[in-house]
């Protein structure tokens, strides 16, 4: 993995805590943010299924895509709660240091 990779991650957490900030927009990010955390996390749910079975599958693809939508969600759930990837990197980051 590039740094240019794991830096467009970074990006779109940019881009999701504004739309956030600014759902004025009309898009989709701003769109599911007034719908509420409760269809927030029903999407992060749905999106965890999908990707479950699209590996089951052996869909290459078809994984990509979904693990893509995932960490979407993911991220627009974590903006929801005002919390950020930084703060779920730290808990990894101190699971991994009590090895």
């Amino acid at each position: 993995m590039s740094t240019s990779d794991i830096t467009f991650i970074g990006e779109l957490e940019a881009i999701v805590q504004e739309r956030l900030r600014n759902p004025g927009n009309n898009s989709y990010t701003a769109q599911l943010a007034l719908a509420g955390t409760k269809r927030i996390a029903q999407k992060v749910g749905e999106e965890g299924v999908e990707l479950a079975l699209a590996a089951v599958t052996g869909d290459r693809d078809e994984t990509i895509d979904e693990a893509a939508d995932l960490l979407y969600h993911v991220i627009v759930l974590l903006a929801d709660q005002h919390l950020s990837l930084a703060d779920v990197s730290k808990r990894l980051q101190s699971r991994h240091s009590g090895r």
